[in-house]
């Protein structure tokens, strides 16, 4: 038995002195490679939010090399582990929409009317999120708005590549159209939501319904930090925020590869310009310029990039980030003119930040009309962090009654 405790006791301490390590080291490299910018409101918070991220990452990737699971698998694990009870004020239910898992939120107060119904696209880079890690964001929309709201699961990268996601949320939101009274939504006032990758899952729904014949049309589209091109990841708010937590510009390109491919094979080629030819840039160049940037979102300095021409064979392996359904702000004019009243959010301290500019500019270009909330103070994902275990920032509280 003594001997047992002894084990016991040494396995426990070397487990706690292995945790030790690991979170200094996650300090260490927090404090090295990312940035802080000291207009974020709360620095300290966001800082201990990255070094938990990190550790995260660190776990998953030593489980990954014992053979336990996958680093991706370990992440999505953490994010949707917690499970919330009942809410007073929602009918809550899982369903499957065309095979695609869903969650709709149905407030329980009787209504005069039809009530509004809210499509809800979880971000995550498509290559995490669920209908947990957004679970409070949903139930919030819900109740606030009082709106029926319906979760999308769809299906996540690199395991289920382009176009996977983007078919499992039209999918959904084609069966939801067709169902409406089912749930008593209004089919004047659907809308379409989704943050960071869900914003451009959301933009893509969007645009394809805009030219469809025979269904309610949607009556606006919400696009919270969406990202919406992967022709240039050197725009402004890529070199400014290049460092800023959670979303490095590197990672940014990364996910936007798993999504494609599946893999992040040519990562460097897409971070230096060098994956799209020249002649195709310049085709682009009218909705994915950094001159079209406001001057106020470049004095915290930019450094004009010359035109890298490709190989063949780069650009074979990313051609597909041509197409609107993947990257929305590359859409012709004649579907941007169709598509409903938007909302778009963005953050100062966001590598995305421009990608909604650049969205904003084509959409108001073409007589659609636009409200625009710029957190000054904010980073990547903060809305998603609304009443997430201390961590929520007084300006992601703003931006989601803005959205509310």
């Amino acid at each position: 038995m003594a001997v047992v405790l002894t084990v016991l006791v040494l396995f426990m301490a070397g487990f706690l002195a292995g945790f030790i390590l690991l979170v200094i080291g996650a300090i260490n490299f927090d404090f090295s490679n990312s940035e802080i910018p000291p207009g974020v409101n709360q620095p300290a918070k966001l800082r201990i939010l990255h070094i938990i991220l990190i550790c995260t990452a660190v776990v998953g990737k030593i489980l990954e090399n014992v053979g336990i699971c996958s680093q991706v698998s370990f992440v999505r694990y953490v994010q949707g582990r917690k499970a919330l009870g009942a809410d007073p004020r929602l009918f809550i239910k899982d369903q499957c929409f065309e095979k695609v898992p869903v969650r709709i939120y149905q407030p329980k107060a009787p209504s005069a009317s039809q009530r509004r119904g809210v499509m809800f696209f979880h971000g995550g880079e498509w290559v995490s999120g669920s209908l947990e890690s957004h679970e409070k964001l949903c139930r919030f929309i819900a109740r606030e708005s009082e709106s029926v709201v319906v979760s999308v699961g769809y299906r996540l990268a690199p395991d289920h590549k382009y176009p996977a996601a983007y078919e499992d949320c039209l999918n959904a939101t084609l069966h939801f159209l067709q169902h409406l009274q089912l749930y008593g939504v209004d089919p004047a006032r659907v809308t379409v939501c989704g943050d960071s990758a869900g914003g451009n899952l959301a933009a893509a729904v969007s645009q394809t319904l805009a030219g469809s014949s025979g269904l309610p049309r949607l009556r606006a589209q919400i696009l919270i930090y969406p990202g919406l091109q992967a022709l240039d990841f050197n725009l402004p708010s890529y070199q400014q925020n290049q460092a800023v937590p959670p979303l490095f510009r590197e990672r940014a390109a990364f996910y936007m590869l798993q999504y494609l491919n599946g893999n992040a094979a040519k990562l460097e080629e897409v971070l230096e310009g060098s994956h799209i030819p020249v002649d195709v840039k310049l085709n682009y160049r009218k909705w994915v310029n950094p001159d079209i940037i406001p001057e106020e979102f470049k004095v915290r300095g930019y450094k004009q990039r010359v035109l890298l021409d490709c190989p063949s064979d780069v650009f074979e392996t990313v051609k597909r980030f041509c197409e609107p359904t993947l990257c929305p702000l590359l859409a012709e004019d004649t579907i941007i003119q169709k598509l409903p009243e938007s909302f778009i959010l963005t953050c100062e301290y966001d590598v995305l930040r421009d990608d909604g500019l650049l969205y904003k500019k084509r959409l108001e270009d073409n007589g659609v009309r636009v409200t625009w909330c710029h957190l000054e103070d904010g980073f990547h994902g903060i809305i998603s962090l609304y009443d997430f275990c201390g961590f929520s920032f007084p300006s992601g509280k703003r931006g989601l009654d803005r959205v509310i």
